[in-house]
């Protein structure tokens, strides 16, 4: 819990100076998470490369690993389907396209916006950015509370990157191997299922 505290201050942080512009023109203007990401992505790889027991678990699931995406692909379109119900200004349709984001908010955001406009896709966008949100501060509870999948399945496509560390982290680096096929899944995913939702459902 500590830790999640810590993530969410940093957060808050640099929203307060991004917000008062109080930093120099160069990191306002520049886009230094995305290095930053690069490099967490590559402490994460060689975590994972210097511990055998990573292998061994994928040896272990074998085809049961295709069920990790599938069930978060599941779990989330039934979970805003139920909650559509107590929305009745938002179509069932609209709800499940942006359930099907799952995290992404930057590209699913931006499908919803050009097919059911901007008001759905401000939604889509909020509700995403929650998701890895709360990833990043619950995975601690997640884990201990519900098993280790849980943490992965809150993730959702961002379980590949952004919430991987926080994940790996609090599952163990062999769950890491699991948590990067599923983001990778659900990533390839979201531009195909978003406008299928929305325009064919």
């Amino acid at each position: 819990m500590k830790n999640s505290l810590i993530i969410l201050g940093f957060f808050a942080l640099g929203l307060v100076l991004g917000l008062t512009r109080f930093l120099p023109n160069v990191i306002m203007e520049s886009d230094f998470s995305l290095y930053a990401l690069y490099l967490l992505m590559f402490l994460v790889g060689i975590g994972i490369g210097a511990d055998r027991s990573s292998w061994r678990v994928i040896k272990e699931t074998n085809i049961k690993i295709i069920l990790v995406p599938l069930c978060v692909i599941i779990g989330s379109l039934v979970g805003v389907g139920a909650i559509s119900i107590f929305t009745p200004e938002i179509q069932l349709k609209e709800a499940l396209a942006v359930g099907a984001g799952f995290g992404y908010y930057s590209l699913s955001s931006i499908f919803i916006t050009q097919i059911s406009g901007e008001t759905l896709g401000v939604i889509a966008l909020l509700s995403n950015i929650l998701r890895e949100i709360i990833t990043l501060l619950a995975v601690p509870i997640f884990v201990k509370y519900f098993g280790k999948l849980a943490g992965i399945a809150s993730g959702g496509a961002t379980a590949m990157d952004t919430t991987l560390p926080i994940i790996s982290k609090y599952t163990g680096k062999e769950w890491a191997i699991i948590a990067i096929f599923s983001g990778i899944v659900l990533t390839i995913l979201v531009p195909f299922l978003v406008p299928f939702i929305l325009e064919v459902f």
